[in-house]
């Protein structure tokens, strides 16, 4: 009979990594979470400083027209 003490082992998680799509341990034992490893985080990082990655856009803010300054 177990104690009321005892807690049940802890599951690990596993993610796929964002970057290469291989098993990466999503928890505090793994710095790099969710990637598998520092290449990988270091390769979408540099993805997001090169603006590779955009935020898709509707396009013009409303009262502003081809790029000039807002109307006010």
């Amino acid at each position: 009979m177990k104690s009321a003490k005892e807690t049940p082992p802890a599951r690990t998680k596993i993610v796929l990594c964002p970057s290469c799509g291989g098993q990466s341990i999503y928890a505090a034992s793994n710095p790099f979470r969710p990637f598998c490893s520092e290449r990988c985080k270091n390769i979408d990082f540099g993805a997001w400083a090169s603006e590779s990655f955009r935020v898709p856009s509707n396009g013009l803010p409303e009262g502003q027209r081809d790029g000039a300054e807002p109307l006010q």
